[in-house]
C-alpha cells in the first residue's frame, strides 16, 4: 500500500548525500539537487516544502518541517539536532537586493548583482522557527533561540531567547529546560 511519504527505498533512489534512519518525507515535497542535502535520522518533512540543496542543506536528528516551508541552501543551511519549523516557514541563503542598484533574479549572472546576498543560515540545537516566519542570508540562531509566528529574522539571534516581530526583536528569554527533557529523552 503506498502511503503520502517515501519508501525507504524510494528515499534511497533520490540520492541524497546522506541519510538516516525514520525519514519520513511527503511524496508531495519538492526536492532540488538532493546530492548536496544530508539527512540525520528522525525527520519528518510534511507536504510541499522545497528543500532546494544549493551549495548543502545539513539536517540533523529529530527535526520537522512544517507543510509549505521552503529551504534555499544556494550558499549553505544547516539545521542542527532537535530545530525544527513550523508550517510556512522560508530560509533564505542567497537573496536579491531590491534597491535599484543590482539586477535581480536567478536567471541573472553575479557580476550583474553588485548587491547581492549570501552566506550560510544557521539553526543551532533547540532552536524553533513559528509560522510565516522568514530567515535571510548569513545568520546564526544560537542554541535555544525561538522565533514567533510572522517574524523577519534579519539578524543573528542570542542564544535562549525570544524574538518576535518584522524585524524579529527579542522579548525575553527562555526557558533552558528542554536541555534536562534532551538528556532524558536520549538516556531511554
Amino acid at each position: 500500500m503506498e502511503t503520502s511519504f517515501y519508501t525507504d527505498k524510494e528515499l534511497q533512489e533520490i540520492g541524497f548525500r546522506k541519510l538516516g534512519n525514520k525519514v519520513y518525507i511527503s511524496r508531495k515535497a519538492s526536492i532540488y539537487k538532493p546530492e548536496s542535502i544530508s539527512l540525520g535520522s528522525n525527520i519528518r518533512i510534511d507536504d510541499f516544502c522545497i528543500l532546494s540543496g544549493g551549495t548543502s542543506i545539513e539536517i540533523g536528528n529529530f527535526i520537522h518541517l512544517g507543510a509549505y516551508s521552503a529551504l534555499y541552501g544556494g550558499s549553505g543551511i544547516l539545521l542542527e539536532d532537535f530545530s525544527g519549523l513550523s508550517a510556512r516557514v522560508t530560509i533564505y541563503s542567497e537573496s536579491d537586493d531590491f534597491s535599484g542598484f543590482s539586477m535581480t533574479n536567478p536567471l541573472i549572472p553575479d557580476e550583474y548583482k553588485v548587491r547581492f546576498s549570501k552566506g550560510k543560515v544557521t539553526l543551532k540545537k533547540h532552536v524553533i522557527v513559528g509560522v510565516n516566519s522568514t530567515i535571510l542570508p548569513g545568520l546564526i540562531l544560537e542554541e535555544g533561540a525561538a522565533i514567533g509566528a510572522h517574524s523577519l529574522v534579519n539578524k543573528n539571534c542570542a542564544p535562549w531567547s525570544i524574538y518576535f516581530g518584522v524585524p524579529a526583536r527579542k522579548i525575553k528569554n527562555r526557558k533552558q529546560k528542554i536541555i534536562e527533557l534532551e538528556q532524558k529523552f536520549l538516556s531511554n
